[in-house]
C-alpha cells in the first residue's frame, strides 16, 4: 500500500505521515544525480523501449508528454508491453530520452512521465509510477496553495489539471469535501486505487466520486459501463467515503466561490461545475452595478448570480437545460437574493437572442458561454460558422456602448487563435464595431504546460460593442 511520505502537512489529514520532501545534502544530491534511466531500468527486467523515428524525438524531449503512435518507429522488447505498462522511450539511435506507460490500441502509444534528465535530479521515482503520483500530487497542492486555493470564501477549485500537472489523463476538482476524479486515460483506470489513497489523503477530502469519460476511454480501448465502472465489475458507480465504509450517494454538494454558494450536482457536466471561469465570474460581479445583465448558456448561473450581487439592477439566464436551471433557481435562495431582480429562463439560446432582436431589447452586459462546439479540428469550420451566428446575435441585444463577454471552452478554436477573428466578422454580420477590453483563459488552477499547448481549451474575451 503506498504511503503518504510527501504531501505538505497543511494540506494532509492527521493520519498522514510526513510534511515535506526530504532535503538532501549537497553530497548526497551528488550522488542522487548518478544514476542515468538506463541504469535503473538494468533492475527492471522486461522492461520495452519504444524507439521514435529519427528527426521525431526533440518535442518531446522539449516536453510533450503525447508520444502519437506516428512517432514510433518500433518497439523493443519481447513479449510486447501491454497496455499500462512502464516502457522506455528513445530517440532513433535507441538513446533514452524518458519513460510513460504505453497503451497499445491509442494514438498516443505513450504519455511520457519523467525525462532523462529529470531522472538524474530524482532518480527514486524513476520507473515506479505510484511514487511519481504521490510527488506529481504533492506538487499540484503547493501550487494551489501558493495561488490561494483553497481559501475561506473559495472551497471549489481545480487540485490536478492533467497535462498542466505532468499526470496526462487525469483531472481532480475539489468541491468542499468531495473530490471528483475525472479518468481520460488507460493509465489512470490502471492506478485508480492508488489514485483514489492519494486524494483521499488531502486535508478536508471525504468522499471521492470517479467520473470516467467513457467516450475518450472506449478511445483507450477500455469499455466503461455508463455507472463508471468496468464492464467486468459488478460495483456500482457510487461516491466512496474514505473513512473505509460502504460508497454512498451524495447527489448534490454546496461549495463556495469568492462568498458566493452554490448547489453543484456531481452528476452534472464535465465534473460538476465550471471552476476554471472563476476570475473572470468576480469580474462580472465587479462591473455590474446599477446594469442590466443577460447570461446566455447560464448553466447552473454563474454569471448571473454574480452580476446580481454585484449590484445589477436586473438579470436574466437563460439555457436549455432543465437540470442546469433548477440548480440556478435553487442558488438565488442560497444566496437570498431578490427573486424580483434575478430569473432563469429555459429556452434555445438562438431562439432567444432572435427573438430579443426581433423586439429590439438590449442590455448592459451581455454573458455568452456555449458548450463545446468544436471538440475536435475536423469540426473547426462547422463549428466557426455557429460561434459567428451566436456572436452576432448577442451583439445585436448588447446596447451601444455596452459589453460583451464571449467564451469559447473548444480546445481546437483556442488553439487555432481564430476566435478573434471570427468576432470580427460577427461585429461586421450584426453591423456593430467592437473593442478587444480583456482576453483571458483558465483561472490559475488550471495551468497549462508550454510543451502542450493542446491543454489550453478556454478563450474569455471582454468587448465592448458600439
Amino acid at each position: 500500500m503506498l504511503r503518504m511520505q510527501l504531501l505538505p502537512s497543511q494540506f494532509l489529514k492527521p493520519w498522514s505521515i510526513s510534511s515535506r520532501r526530504p532535503a538532501l545534502s549537497s553530497a548526497a544530491a551528488a550522488l542522487a544525480a548518478g544514476p542515468t534511466l538506463e541504469d535503473v531500468a538494468a533492475n527492471h527486467k522486461g522492461l520495452a523501449k519504444v524507439v521514435l523515428k529519427k528527426g521525431k524525438a526533440q518535442v518531446f524531449k522539449d516536453g510533450n508528454p503525447m508520444v502519437y503512435s506516428g512517432a514510433v518507429d518500433r518497439i523493443i522488447g519481447r513479449p510486447p508491453p501491454k497496455t499500462g505498462d512502464v516502457v522506455l522511450v528513445a530517440d532513433g539511435l535507441e538513446r533514452t530520452i524518458g519513460w510513460g506507460l504505453y497503451n497499445s490500441v491509442s494514438m498516443f502509444c505513450v504519455r511520457l512521465m519523467q525525462l532523462e534528465e529529470e531522472v538524474t535530479k530524482e532518480p527514486s521515482y524513476a520507473l515506479n509510477m505510484e511514487k511519481l503520483l504521490e510527488a506529481r500530487l504533492y506538487d499540484a497542492i503547493d501550487l494551489r496553495r501558493r495561488m490561494g486555493l483553497p481559501s475561506p470564501d473559495t472551497n471549489a477549485y481545480r487540485l490536478v489539471n492533467s497535462e498542466g500537472d505532468r499526470l496526462s489523463g487525469l483531472i481532480v476538482d475539489v468541491f468542499g469535501d468531495v473530490a471528483v476524479i475525472a479518468s481520460s486515460a488507460a493509465w489512470v483506470e490502471k492506478y485508480k486505487q492508488e489514485i483514489e489513497f492519494l486524494v483521499g489523503g488531502v486535508r478536508d477530502v471525504n468522499h471521492i466520486k470517479w467520473r470516467p469519460s467513457i467516450d475518450i476511454l472506449k478511445e483507450e480501448g477500455l469499455e466503461i459501463s455508463s455507472n463508471g465502472e468496468h464492464i467486468s465489475s459488478s460495483c456500482p458507480g457510487r461516491i466512496k467515503a474514505k473513512s473505509g465504509l460502504e460508497s454512498i450517494i451524495i447527489p448534490f454538494i454546496k461549495v463556495l466561490e469568492n462568498g458566493i454558494c452554490y448547489l453543484v450536482s456531481l452528476d452534472g457536466q464535465k465534473t460538476g461545475f465550471y471552476a476554471d471561469q472563476r476570475d473572470s465570474r468576480l469580474l462580472v460581479s465587479s462591473i455590474s452595478r446599477d446594469r442590466t445583465v443577460l447570461d446566455v448558456c447560464c448553466y447552473s448561473g454563474g454569471f448571473a448570480l454574480n452580476a446580481a450581487l454585484g449590484g445589477a439592477n436586473n438579470v436574466i439566464g437563460i439555457d436549455s437545460s432543465l437540470p442546469a436551471l433548477e440548480l440556478a433557481k435553487e442558488n438565488i435562495s442560497l444566496n437570498k437574493l431578490d427573486p424580483g431582480k434575478i430569473s432563469f429562463v429555459r429556452e434555445d439560446a438562438t431562439a432567444f437572442m432572435k427573438s430579443a432582436a426581433a423586439r429590439d431589447e438590449s442590455w448592459d452586459i451581455v454573458i455568452l458561454d456555449p458548450p463545446k462546439l468544436a471538440p475536435r479540428r475536423k469540426v473547426l469550420q462547422s463549428a466557426s460558422g455557429m460561434y459567428r451566428n451566436l456572436n452576432s446575435l448577442a451583439m445585436q441585444i448588447t446596447k451601444k456602448g455596452g459589453l460583451l463577454m464571449t467564451c469559447s471552452c473548444s480546445g481546437a478554436m483556442t488553439q487555432s487563435g481564430s476566435f478573434l477573428h471570427i468576432l470580427q466578422g460577427a461585429a461586421s454580420s450584426a453591423r456593430r464595431r467592437i473593442t478587444v477590453l480583456r482576453q483571458a483563459g483558465a483561472s490559475c488552477d488550471h495551468p497549462i504546460d508550454p510543451a502542450y499547448p493542446e491543454g489550453g481549451y478556454l478563450t474569455n474575451i471582454l468587448l465592448r460593442v458600439l
